[in-house]
């Protein structure tokens, strides 16, 4: 018997039987060996989709979960801005008082979420080093720097009305409630105008990005994000405010509901399998799933929510926890999506096959 060097490569057999020696031989069955050969072993191991030496195709941000709380908050932030210069227009000054303070507590707890993620004070601050149109991160420091000035001249003007003038001091009392009576219109309705990208832009800074499933979203997830905004607004506002002045809030959350139930499924049904599975399977799966269920709740209780207290606050709190879980839904589908490399590769193959079925092959995509 000869040998060579790529003997080495062969893997080993499985020890042979001993023949019997007494009886006839049985017939070979179909399929258990014999001479369809298929005792033979194959020298070749089932394909599987793998990496070099098993890293992830595309890297997972170090992100924990204080960026899907800044993700909530800011949602928060942005709908009650929004809510609240509804309220002032209209005149509610429970509805506008509470939606302003909601608005600046929310972007100032969101605020300490981000720099806890960071890890230090500092890196925040050099957000605003500079600007760039072309970086989501970028406007979305400044967009987040400005709402909170903004935010923060109504909330204080409210804050100066319950208590009277005390929280100010003695010698700007008189001037001080002058200046913010006069600003605090102006600057509620700059917050507005600055709610929608608030709520949206994190959408936006996921989906600049070659992760599979954030990538694949990019068309659709900021709807998704604005109807998850104006739930967690309208259900915040359903829980602080009296049932007689949340006419506002619970049409805002019912638009919400629609919102954030058809986009979710359009979202979906315009990604490839691969990319959308991270999304149906899971804990990422099951939060989205319980996040439809407590949605469509939330809205049907807002309906009666004008009769009964406990109705507005158990539906208010349906409509937070669904915006919740599907912002740490879509987070963390994400994150997930980058262990498998199928969730990349069979994208991409469906993406190669579909242009060279189209005819395109005189690009650097589809040339081999």
């Amino acid at each position: 018997m000869t040998t060579s060097t790529f003997d080495s490569y062969r893997p080993p057999e499985p020890p042979r039987r001993k023949r019997r020696r007494e009886g006839p031989r049985p017939a070979s069955r179909p399929g258990a060996g014999g001479g369809d050969g298929s005792r033979e072993m194959s020298m070749v191991d089932d394909v599987k989709f793998s990496s070099y030496y098993g890293r992830p195709i595309v890297k997972a941000p170090p992100w924990k979960h204080e960026i899907g709380l800044y993700f909530v908050l800011g949602g928060i932030a942005g709908g009650s801005a929004l809510l609240g210069f509804g309220a002032q227009l209209a005149g509610l000054r429970k509805l506008r008082r509470n939606s302003r303070l909601t608005a600046l507590g929310a972007a100032g707890a969101g605020a300490l979420a981000l720099i806890a993620d960071l890890g230090r004070p500092e890196r925040f601050l050099n957000m605003f080093r500079t600007f760039k149109v072309t970086s989501p991160m970028s406007l979305g420091s400044w967009l987040l720097g400005g709402f909170s000035a903004l935010a923060a001249i109504p909330a204080l003007s409210e804050l100066v009305r319950m208590t009277h003038g005390f929280i100010l001091p003695k010698p700007l009392r008189r001037s001080g409630r002058r200046v913010l009576e006069a600003t605090e219109n102006v600057a509620g309705a700059g917050s507005a105008l600055l709610a929608a990208p608030l709520a949206v832009y994190t959408a936006v800074l996921i989906n600049d990005t070659a992760n599979p499933v954030w990538n694949a979203s990019r068309k659709h997830l900021p709807y998704v994000f604005a109807s998850s905004a104006s739930l967690a607004s309208a259900g915040v506002a359903m829980i602080t405010t009296s049932k007689r002045q949340t006419l506002p809030a619970r049409i805002l959350g019912g638009i919400g509901v629609v919102g954030d139930v058809v986009s979710m499924h359009v979202m979906k049904d315009a990604m490839h399998p691969a990319e959308r599975e991270p999304l149906e399977t899971g804990e990422p799966g099951k939060m989205l799933k319980f996040a439809e269920i407590l949605a469509v709740a939330g809205g049907v209780g807002s309906i009666f929510a004008g009769r009964s207290r406990l109705v507005a606050v158990a539906s208010g709190v349906c409509l937070v926890g669904a915006s919740a879980l599907t912002r740490f839904g879509v987070l963390d589908a994400g994150l997930e999506s980058v262990h498998d490399p199928r969730h990349v590769i069979e994208p991409q193959k469906a993406r190669l096959a579909a242009r060279r079925a189209a005819g395109i092959t005189d690009d650097s995509i589809t040339t081999v």
